[in-house]
């Protein structure tokens, strides 16, 4: 509660003591240039929607290498890692990685369950990020289904101003306490190289591997041969290989660029039960049963963008995109290390056929523009769902939508624009949904910019959500073909005020608050109990309500060689959760947020120092007890990373060492779980496998 008290009097201070310097609109810097939810790319102050940038010098401050490491920082999102599957997921607002889409140049990224959403944020690489836009808020207007509490874009470099560029760089990290070159730890390799042939043609190609061995804690590893629940990792190794691909052209007002992304990745799960056998050619043995999952991802984009006409700006993509996961189940031999009855089976995979394309600048008159859009998406699911008896069986799904959205932005005053739009949605599976959006911004005097916005946006349910399947021993879950999208409707309003001092300083205050309601939301519910065995049934179902407040702000100031900024957010989440026999309180539960960054550079020796701050305050929800819902709490965490980033030779090599997670958070205890039906456990939240050191070294060289 002290950091927490400290941090919150310096936002206040900030605000009180710089407001007394004399403001001015003439800010000579150029603004930073966002495209997510724009017509063109332009400034962030032209922009209507509030746009959070992540630069690449963040990323490269927190020698990030995957989006996991870089969101952990960020107001109003959270986190959410597995050490038994290997997968991190965002949530924010309180609401999961379904309701919040990540997109690659504004083309949504693609998983095994889903396009958009769900997305494992370790899977994707930041090797060759250009910077990181962040729309809180309903955008389905833009970005169709889903896109209920905000997009993320990650832009990609398309450009250099070098002949040639090449960068390798090697990354050793601790986890927690565990490191050696070979068995333990984190390691990271990469490369990229490019060239531009001339004015108009520019390709790049990098590779990068993650290869993370696993967190043991209070486990004994892969071959311990004791039958005491020891065996195994409390987070799961996972070895990564990504590949990438680009190439460009363009010419006067053309440019057309293709994409090409490959992920390869392999997670071991090690069975903690160790067994016994006999046989004549073995003798006595022991064994246990592990599993491989196996990913690949393939990801193509092409993507133009012109002027028809001499006028009308173009922009169109077409992208396939495939990701799958085999299994592969054997039988490891403990004494001779040795693998046998090896089964590899498909287990999940979604392939999708995807385009989106926009027509704009229709008028000569700059103070009105039209924007006509559609978007295509062919979604072919497959699934092995669990019947009677164990029995897997195959589903196979096709899932089309076809999509037509317009939108306009009306300069009604060289201060005041508007932006409505709309969207229609031609569903196969589902009813034709609709999605609009209302979006104000006004100019005032001294830097100040008033913005407003009016969202209604949709979530269709997932592949899981409606075919999945779970029957086995007295269990029954499963999906629900009958389901209907969910909707929303978003407000939010945000002022900001952009200073400029005599001195050269910079200063940025932002406050915002925002509304979210979701109607029809899905949830895993009792429906009946099956009347031969009196065992319950659970299937997904329409049956709950969700609604969110969130106050916050966002303050910045820049001087010379430092940056420094501070934020904090009150969000209060209602949940009015239901499962046919009893129905959960939907009072608001608050939580609050804060988080806090610096980075100074010592100019005589070029050394970049950053710290990232995070503090997560306590959290409420409502679980499934014996006999009601009951309001579980979770406990307040603080998170901090610090780096010092040296470059030498001419910039050409560079080393950064720092340290993730310095407070050594691992599990939060979470109350009430162990009075939960279906939710018995530790009490315990996992967070992150604790304080983790590291060194990256990178070389550089352009000509």
């Amino acid at each position: 509660m002290k950091i927490k008290f400290t941090l919150f009097t310096v936002v206040l201070f900030c605000q009180i003591s710089f407001a007394q310097q004399k403001d001015t609109t003439a800010v000579n810097k150029l603004s930073e240039v966002v495209v997510t939810g724009q017509f063109e790319p332009q400034s962030i102050k032209k922009s209507v929607f509030n746009v959070r940038v992540i630069s690449s010098q963040d990323i490269q401050n927190l020698a990030a290498t995957n989006l996991a490491d870089v969101l952990n920082q960020y107001l109003n999102i959270t986190v959410r890692p597995s050490g038994t599957t290997g997968r991190s997921t965002v949530s924010l607002f309180g609401l999961d990685a379904q309701y919040f889409k990540i997109l690659v140049d504004n083309v949504p990224l693609i998983n095994e369950a889903g396009l958009g959403n769900n997305i494992d944020l370790s899977q994707i690489n930041l090797n060759d990020v250009d910077h990181i836009e962040i729309v809180e808020g309903s955008m389905g207007v833009s970005y169709g289904a889903n896109a209920v509490s905000g997009v993320l874009n990650i832009i990609t470099k398309k450009s250099s101003k070098y002949k040639w560029g090449i960068t390798a760089s090697v990354q050793e990290e601790t986890v927690s306490n565990e490191f050696s070159l070979f068995d333990e730890g984190r390691h990271i390799q990469s490369l990229k190289v490019s060239h531009t042939f001339n004015k108009n043609w520019f390709v790049s190609f990098g590779a990068n591997r993650n290869d993370f061995q696993g967190y043991l804690d209070d486990k004994n590893g892969v071959n311990y041969i004791e039958n005491d629940g020891t065996r195994g990792y409390r987070w799961l190794p996972k070895d990564q290989l990504n590949g990438t691909a680009l190439i460009a052209y363009q010419k006067d007002n053309f440019r057309v660029f293709y994409k090409f992304e490959y992920l390869d990745e392999n997670v071991d799960y090690y069975n903690s039960t160790v067994q016994s056998g006999f046989n004549t050619t073995l003798g006595s043995y022991r064994y246990a049963s592990d599993k491989r999952y196996l990913t690949n991802r393939y990801f193509h984009n092409l993507n133009a963008t012109g002027k028809l006409f001499s006028q009308l700006n173009y922009n169109v993509s077409l992208s396939h995109q495939k990701q799958a996961r085999d299994v592969e189940d054997f039988r490891y031999y403990l004494l001779t290390k040795t693998e046998d009855n090896n089964v590899t089976v498909k287990d999940q995979s979604m392939e999708v056929l995807y385009s989106t394309g926009t027509l704009n600048n229709f008028f000569s008159d700059k103070t009105i523009d039209l924007q006509l859009g559609y978007e295509f998406v062919n979604n072919k699911g497959y699934s092995l769902v669990q019947e009677a008896n164990n029995i897997l069986t195959p589903v196979r799904k096709t899932i089309e939508n076809y999509d037509f959205f317009a939108s306009s932005e009306i300069m009604a005053t060289e201060r005041f624009s508007i932006r409505p739009g709309l969207r229609f949605s031609a569903q196969s599976q589902f009813d034709n949904q609709y999605a609009s959006s209302l979006g104000l911004r006004y100019l005032f005097d001294k830097g100040i910019e008033l913005r407003g916005s009016y969202g209604n946006s949709f979530r269709t349910p997932t592949f899981d959500e409606l075919y999945s399947k779970q029957i086995f021993d007295g269990h029954f879950f499963t999906g629900n073909e009958n389901l209907i999208p969910e909707t929303s409707t978003s407000y939010e309003a945000s002022v900001k005020k952009s200073t400029l001092f005599s001195s050269g300083a910079q200063l940025s205050n932002t406050f915002a608050g925002s509304y979210l309601n979701v109607d029809d939301r899905i949830s895993m519910a009792l429906v009946r109990f099956n009347p031969d065995t009196g065992n319950p049934e659970y299937e997904y179902i329409n049956i709950s309500k969700y609604r969110m407040w969130n106050f916050s702000t966002m303050n910045q100031f820049k001087k010379d060689n430092l940056t420094f900024n501070v934020g904090a957010a009150l969000i209060g989440i209602s949940q009015e959760v239901k499962n046919q026999v009893f129905v959960s309180d939907d009072k608001f539960l608050y939580s609050f947020n804060l988080n806090a960054s610096v980075s100074y550079t010592v100019p005589k020796w070029k050394t970049v120092l950053s710290g990232y701050y995070k503090y997560n305050g306590k959290t409420q929800q409502f679980i499934e007890g014996s006999s009601s819902f009951i309001l579980s709490k979770i406990d307040p965490s603080n998170w901090l990373d610090a780096t010092i980033r040296q470059n030498f030779f001419k910039d050409h090599f560079e080393v950064t060492i720092g340290a993730r997670n310095i407070f050594d958070i691992t599990n939060v205890t979470q109350t009430g779980t162990s009075s939960a039906a279906g939710h018995a456990g530790t009490g315990e939240v996992m967070l992150a496998y604790g304080r983790s050191y590291f060194l990256k070294l990178a070389y550089n060289l352009n000509l």
